[in-house]
């Protein structure tokens, strides 16, 4: 650390939560945040200033008039632009001495992976269900560790998941909400300060976790209300987790072989049965699949005693992130007959 950066951090530096070390971890640390809306404006200018080494913003949306009560890194001139590149010209005025990276893109089961596989924490600041379940997946697939916040109207909501073995997003919610359950800002409404709360405290739990100090909130739900500044802390646990087989205690990898459509054509010719589970959420499924019974991931527990143990069994996703997951969860019963399957385009049909 150089005088520059010693002056800039003072004031963190010398809490001995912190210190020297602390502020070493933050300048090493590589963070990804998914969204860089209301709860991402404020977020990120926190991160920011804390140092944090490398910060990367995905957000494929462009600003909105309407965004400017509440997404406070952003003016009329930014109307129109991508909020992750405009996100990233702000920041770096902020704090040129850090690395950034935007994705002006929409994360997705196809990315997914990719993207937060190249960063030691991810922070969800999203806005709608299908992409809050898919970080969360991905997190607990790559293991990584992930802050989560969201807010409605005059309440919001913050939490830890995947911390060091604690519980994740489905510990909590386990199914998405149906279609017609499903609201936004735009139709219910926010109170503009909200996201800067709320905000505030995921850059706070994300500087806990790097540096290692206070209580993180694993295994904790805080609920803040605007309206009364009543604040509520709800604690859940892990579900219980299936016993290792004895191949894996042994140290053995669970056996597995990623196929294609064509392999599955040529099965169907020379009538080697088959099950062909589709791991996705049933939202997902019901836009496009190719044929199969639809078992969510977190639903597969249930289903087990449905599923046939001397027949092959094919687990396919979008990205094949679930499915490898899938694999985990089954693999006493299914050693050595376990297949992934990436699902192909639209274009193909099913088999």
């Amino acid at each position: 650390m150089n005088a520059s950066d010693l002056k800039r951090y003072d004031r963190q530096i010398i809490l001995p939560e912190i210190g020297i070390e602390g502020q070493r971890k933050l300048n090493n640390a590589s963070i990804l945040v998914v969204g860089a809306g209301g709860l991402g404006s404020p977020l990120l200018l926190y991160l920011a200033g804390a140092g944090i080494g490398h910060i990367a913003i995905v957000d494929h949306d462009i600003v909105d008039e309407s965004n400017l009560q509440r997404q406070i890194l952003y003016n009329m001139t930014d109307i129109g632009k991508n909020k992750a590149n405009v996100a990233v010209d702000k920041l770096r005025l902020f704090n040129p001495d850090i690395q950034y990276t935007a994705y002006p893109l929409k994360l997705s089961p196809d990315n997914a992976a990719e993207l937060i596989g190249q960063y030691s924490l991810i922070i969800d600041g999203s806005d709608n269900f299908p992409t809050r379940y898919l970080v969360n997946d991905t997190c607990v697939a790559l293991n990584k560790p992930l802050v989560f916040g969201s807010i409605f109207q005059f309440e919001g909501q913050v939490s830890v998941f995947n911390y060091e073995g604690g519980p994740d997003y489905r510990s909590i919610y386990p199914e998405p909400p149906l279609p017609d359950q499903l609201t936004n800002c735009g139709e219910s409404g926010v109170i503009g300060t909200l996201p800067g709360i709320i905000g505030s405290l995921m850059a706070n739990e994300a500087i806990k976790v790097i540096c290692h100090f206070g209580e993180v909130l694993s295994g904790q739900l805080l609920i803040f209300n605007a309206l009364n500044n009543n604040t509520q802390l709800f604690r859940f646990s892990t579900p219980p987790k299936k016993p290792l087989s004895n191949s894996a205690k042994n140290g053995h990898k669970t056996k597995y072989t990623s196929i294609n459509i064509e392999d599955l054509g040529v099965w169907k010719v020379n009538n080697i049965q088959y099950q062909l589970i589709d791991v996705r959420e049933a939202y997902e499924y019901e836009e496009y699949n190719i044929g199969g019974w639809n078992i969510s991931l977190y639903d597969l527990n249930d289903h087990l005693n449905d599923l046939l143990p001397q027949q092959r069994l094919v687990l396919c996703c979008s990205a094949g992130t679930r499915s490898k997951i899938a694999v985990q969860l089954l693999r006493d019963k299914f050693e050595g007959l376990l297949f992934t399957l990436i699902i192909p385009s639209k274009s193909i049909q099913s088999v």
